[in-house]
């Protein structure tokens, strides 16, 4: 933990304090009984965030677009029966009004980094905002959309490293680890590690989230589902939700001996 990151504190949790925060769950909404099974595993294993896409920005039109807005009243839903916050993908202004009522945690995701309009109207709105980095950007570029988020007011600003394009074709996308330290020099805010986006496979998942608590991330945002197999969006890269716990055990480990906690069980208050 670097003591030049000014945490982020979105209700009882604080991203970029002495807790390593997890946030887990599907990329895609499917249904009430996949986000209700996804919320209970990931708050058992000491997940602080639930997390799902209910409008999903597709390469192919022809793909899951999502549920839409009732995708997020299903996540809100099960986040509040297990004690967990929210966090989800907001694409446009227009939906910063309804994302209030559910969301907790702002996502700005890879393709809109540099989607100016949006990153001044998440400044406007004061949500707290995580701000994936473009694949195809530079660390720079990273730092400039999110001075459009600052400028505007917004102070509760975290990065989100999640792979960027290069000539390797082994994962999905390169873990930029080095991102992460500087990153943090440069703007002092917290910075979470996406490892499954990076991946691209769940069977690099592990290694990348246990390289992203190494290299100093504050948190991580990891896909599971209950059935991978089935999943409607991005399911070779989501960890099978039984081995979800395990992950999180190793996850521990190696925070631990960086000096840093990770929750055990679900919040206080959840049966």
């Amino acid at each position: 933990m670097s003591d030049r990151v000014r945490a982020v504190r979105i209700r009882d949790c604080e991203i970029g304090g002495p807790e390593l925060v997890v946030m887990a769950g599907p990329c895609a909404i499917e249904s009430r009984d996949q986000i209700f099974q996804a919320a209970e595993v990931v708050a058992r294993s000491g997940a602080r965030f639930l997390r799902g896409g209910a409008f999903k920005v597709r390469t192919s039109p022809s793909s899951f677009q999502g549920l839409g807005w009732e995708g997020w009243r299903l996540l809100r839903e099960a986040a509040d029966a297990n004690g967990l916050l929210t966090v989800s993908e907001i694409l446009d202004e227009g939906q910063i009004g309804e994302a209030r009522r559910h969301v907790d945690f702002a996502q700005v995701g890879s393709r809109n980094m540099q989607n100016v309009p949006l990153l001044k109207a998440i400044g406007r709105s004061r949500m707290p905002v995580m701000l994936k980095r473009g694949f195809g950007c530079t660390i720079d570029e990273w730092v400039h959309a999110a001075e459009y988020i600052l400028r505007e007011g917004n102070q509760d600003v975290v990065m989100c490293e999640r792979g960027i394009r290069t000539f390797e074709t082994a994962t999905r996308f390169t873990l930029d680890v080095a991102a992460v330290p500087i990153a943090k020099a440069r703007l002092s805010l917290p910075v979470v590690v996406d490892p499954s986006h990076a991946a691209g496979t769940r069977e690099w998942v592990e290694s990348l989230t246990l390289c992203g608590v190494a290299c100093g991330a504050d948190g991580l945002l990891i896909e599971t589902h209950p059935d991978p197999a089935k999943a409607l969006s991005d399911g070779p890269q989501a960890v099978v939700l039984s081995d979800f716990p395990a992950l999180m055990e190793k996850a521990r480990r190696v925070a631990e001996a960086l000096g840093r906690t990770v929750p055990i069980g679900p919040r206080v208050g959840v049966a």
